[in-house]
């Protein structure tokens, strides 16, 4: 066959395959055609899921006349001039490609008007051919009218999926490019119905805010921290959410960078770092990150549809949101954990599965630096004694209880303990409940992790070293592993086929289950794998340690312990969350107690 020039019109129709996947994309390259042109009021209206009327209308600075034929050629933009201006994009489009592509395999109108001019101007285009230019009457800006989307090409007509998933997909990119541009009024109107009419924000910042807790919810405003970082000349800004307001999909995770919505893959696996052993596996954070990368670090020209991104120093970028997410939680303290309130009994369930929460403690404590530093140590883990008291319902005596209540506590003073496994304590203006095993472990675990950073794990040897069978394949794994596990103080060697010789153990471990440990660290490296740094391996290794070593469910603790416990919590960064991302305690104000049993 010979080699011959395909013609205008199929070159348009291969391109559109790229820019076009469905109403959702005509939908994006028309909004950021109209915030390029310096639009103050997007509006957008969408009939049957974008097959029969897609409408973009804006205020910006409209095409002159003379021009509108050259918008619709490919190739043809106002935004880049030269090789240079294209290694610095400031604007969200610049191939050229968007309009001819669309006018490829729809029949798309264009109304214009620019300032200073008595006319606005009309250009037609069905599934490529141009029809003539005619008069029209609109205000300054432009309208942008497609209709039968694909109708030029009956084979992608067949992939459309439903009205309303594609609604669905049309109202989350409009979402995110309202969430990047808050100066910035957007209108969406589906079937004729208003979907929502953001109005522009003098603050940028409460402006995001409003936004992303529309579409997230509202509780978000009280459920979440602000996010201000910078490193090397690269910003950070946004919302994240408590690890307690969780969801089951990532869908509400909005990157931005340089106020362009992307989805990068890096970015995502920096926000499952930042929240590791802070949420339960499989749950995902709520957040909005805004980026602010200087243009000569950012490649934008590497996806069809600019969804993606590539930076230039990803190690830089990586470590500022990790950093940034994992101090800010870690400074927000007991803020970030889970309180109950009137509805708690009936919705606990759902807080745990991360749909809903409120507001927790947010009380400066008192306690001194001297408190803190001899309230840091470890309870004591060696066996307590049973006594005769009901193991049931534990209480304590008074006098230890005054003697707590003297200083206004956070976590309060405990008052019992329920069942052998949870601490019930008062504060100032409520109670708390708390899980001594999940509370325990997290403290074990930052505990180590401290350690381990610092290099001072301590070990202790084995009076009797321990043999564990774990199966020919997983000793390999452990042999060729010696030197991560010694550094956590743990020293194991093979001993014959498919065992190990575990002779140290981290003095921490005491005289826990030595071999349910080791074969919970052959099933975390065999879940994490050679992509995770050696440091996040290790640190699941030491939640394994923490887990194994913490208090038990169901061990009696007296009056002391418990106190000692609830004040190392207070110590203790991300003590809200247990290693598994589970909350190690719930609040109950006392004004919500009252409503339960009617006395407001």
């Amino acid at each position: 066959m010979k080699i011959r020039r395909l013609p205008e019109g199929l070159v348009n129709r291969i391109a559109a395959g790229e820019v076009v996947e469905r109403p959702a994309s005509v939908v994006k390259e028309l909004i950021e055609n109209s915030i390029d042109s310096g639009a103050r009021r997007i509006e957008i209206f969408i009939e049957e899921g974008g097959q029969a009327l897609i409408r973009v209308s804006d205020d910006g600075s409209g095409i002159n006349r003379e021009e509108l034929p050259l918008a619709i050629e490919r190739h043809a933009t106002s935004k880049i001039q030269n090789y240079t201006t294209l290694s610095e994009i400031d604007t969200l489009g610049f191939r050229g490609e968007a309009l001819p592509s669309i006018g490829s395999i729809a029949r798309m109108a264009i109304i214009s008007r620019v300032k200073n001019s008595q006319q606005a101007w009309r250009i037609n285009v069905n599934g490529g051919d141009v029809l003539p230019i005619e008069p029209a009457a609109r205000a300054v800006g432009t309208d942008v009218l497609v209709r039968d989307i694909f109708f030029a090409t009956p084979a992608r007509l067949k992939f459309m999926k439903t009205p309303k998933t594609e609604n669905g997909h049309i109202t989350d990119v409009v979402v995110r490019l309202s969430m990047a541009r808050p100066d910035i009024d957007f209108r969406l109107t589906l079937n004729g119905r208003q979907l929502f009419n953001l109005s522009s924000e003098l603050s940028v910042d409460e402006g995001r805010l409003t936004r992303l807790s529309r579409v997230v919810g509202n509780d978000f405003r009280k459920n979440n921290l602000v996010l201000k970082s910078e490193r090397e000349g690269i910003k950070l800004n946004g919302y994240i959410g408590f690890p307690s307001y969780n969801r089951s999909t990532s869908q509400h995770q909005y990157l931005f960078v340089n106020k362009r919505p992307v989805h990068d893959k890096m970015l995502n696996g920096a926000l499952r770092g930042a929240y590791r052993d802070l949420i339960p596996s499989g749950r995902h954070p709520v957040c909005a990150l805004f980026l602010e990368v200087p243009s000569h670090l950012l490649d934008v020209n590497v996806h069809p549809t600019k969804a993606e991104v590539r930076f230039s120093n990803i190690g830089t970028i990586r470590g500022l949101v990790v950093g940034s997410i994992r101090h800010s939680l870690s400074a927000a303290g007991h803020r970030t954990a889970m309180a109950g309130g009137v509805g708690v009994f009936g919705s606990l369930g759902k807080n745990n599965e991360g749909e809903k929460t409120n507001t927790v403690i947010n009380k400066t404590s008192k306690i001194s630096s001297k408190d803190l530093r001899t309230q840091s140590e470890l309870i004591n883990t060696d066996p307590i004694a049973r006594s005769s008291d009901n193991p049931e319902v534990r209480t304590n005596d008074l006098d230890g209880f005054h003697e707590q209540e003297e200083k206004d506590y956070p976590l309060g003073a405990a008052r019992a303990q329920v069942h052998a496994t949870y601490i019930v304590s008062q504060t100032i203006d409520g109670i708390v409940i708390v899980d001594q095993h999940a509370a325990h472990e997290r403290i074990v675990y930052e505990r180590m992790k401290k350690e381990l950073e610092e290099g001072t794990v301590k070990s202790q040897i084995l009076l009797i070293p321990e043999v564990v069978e774990v199966g020919s394949e997983a000793a390999n794994f452990i042999d060729n592993r010696v030197k991560e596990l010694g550094a956590l103080g743990l020293i194991i060697e093979p001993f014959g086929p498919g065992t190990v010789l575990v002779r140290e153990v981290p003095a921490i471990l005491g005289e826990g289950n030595i071999k349910g440990l080791v074969q919970d660290i052959v099933d975390n490296f065999s879940y994490l794998g050679a992509r995770d740094t050696l440091i996040e391996r290790l640190y699941e290794i030491c939640a394994s340690m923490a887990c194994h070593s913490s208090v038990r469910a169901g061990r009696l603790l007296n009056n002391h312990e418990m106190n000692q416990l609830l004040r190392q919590m207070e110590a203790t960064p991300n003590s809200g969350q247990c290693n598994h991302g589970r909350p190690t305690y719930i609040e109950l104000a006392l004004g919500d107690i009252e409503k339960l049993f009617g006395r407001r």
